[in-house]
């Protein structure tokens, strides 16, 4: 393992409140970042997180248990903030004793931050992640409790927002790094963006579309194929069709399933129209989708019609590799580029 004491420097804050080596978290890709990738990742130093999606409070107690028995060392979990029984989900992340819980898709609803900071009675409360698309949610959401922030340009894979990864992190690295841990993601796919991040002051970074189709990644092999194949261009985002129905937009490699899903918004959205149904219910139809769109591509290895979620970097994922290997080189390149500075 090289020696990068430069970046170590630099991650320290990040490190020590994740509780791991490198301030690498993995972004949470459903279906790709459950147990066997996410151990792979906090084995390797960094700190995996497992992408909970659509599952129901079971399932993730199954994933957590299973996690926790092929690592000893920390991860995290994501939970999506439009989840129906968001709380049941919390009250599962404490029983586990789960260190660190991000909370991604949207505003926490009432009361969510303090139930995951309470803990279960037996276990303490966890740390708090939430992502933010702008400096004044940013500041709002760590008044109100979170203890990090991950701010997520447009170039990731995935749910993204309309600003990019360089233009975010000049506007809120020197607002706020100073005195709150912000972490850095999308598009990301070399330590040299690594080494630049942290030098404006990121407490680290985080990859979700470079892990991907790492040995370690359940992912089938058409699904890394489709990776190895695309370049940054053919990660397209989603269209929205309707203006009422505010669907977060999408990254994903074009083929047949992002028409599939253009179809889908149409479909939601005369149910709007015809049958009444609450913009909550359109929204978590609009999730099942992408849940079973992913599930199909990942899985199944249906890259025609399943949803092959990739962020612009994965021009830069080139062939399967250990998780080691993909962690060893981020951190040797990202300590190159310092010491040349």
């Amino acid at each position: 393992m090289t020696d990068t004491p430069r970046t170590a420097a630099l991650m320290k804050r990040g490190a020590d409140f994740l509780g791991c080596e490198h301030a690498v978290l993995c972004g949470a890709m459903s279906w790709v970042s459950e147990r066997n990738l996410v151990s792979a990742i906090s084995e390797a130093g960094g700190f995996g997180v497992v992408a909970c999606g659509a599952m129901t409070p079971e399932l993730l107690d199954a994933e957590i248990a299973a996690t926790k028995a092929l690592t000893q060392r920390p991860f995290g979990v994501n939970l999506i903030t439009m989840h129906p029984q968001l709380f049941d989900l919390i009250a599962v992340c404490g029983r586990h004793g789960v260190g660190h819980v991000v909370l991604a898709g949207g505003i926490p609803p009432k009361g969510s931050v303090e139930a995951i900071k309470a803990g279960d009675g037996a276990h303490p409360g966890a740390k708090v992640i939430c992502f933010a698309p702008t400096l004044a949610l940013a500041k709002k959401l760590l008044r109100s409790g979170a203890d990090a922030i991950v701010i997520e340009g447009m170039e990731a894979g995935g749910h993204i927002g309309p600003v990019s990864t360089s233009v975010l992190a000049q506007e809120i690295l020197p607002a706020l790094s100073a005195e709150a841990l912000v972490f850095v993601a999308g598009g990301i796919g070399r330590g040299e963006a690594i080494a630049g991040y942290l030098e404006m002051g990121a407490a680290g970074v985080q990859l979700g579309t470079r892990f991907a189709c790492a040995s370690e990644s359940i992912a089938h092999p058409a699904f890394k194929q489709a990776f190895f194949r695309a370049s940054a261009r053919d990660a397209v985002a989603s269209v929205q069709v309707d203006p009422r129905l505010p669907v977060i937009p999408v990254r994903a490699l074009k083929n047949k399933g992002t028409e599939a899903f253009t179809a889908k918004q149409l479909e939601v959205a005369k149910a709007l129209d015809e049958d009444g149904i609450a913009m909550t219910e359109a929204q978590l139809q609009i999730e099942h989708y992408w849940a079973g769109a992913l599930r199909r591509a990942v899985i199944d290895g249906d890259v025609e019609n399943g949803s092959l979620m990739a962020g612009q970097s994965v021009g830069m994922v080139t062939a399967e590799e250990p998780v080691q290997v993909i962690m060893d080189r981020l951190m040797a390149e990202c300590e190159d580029a310092l010491a040349r500075r």
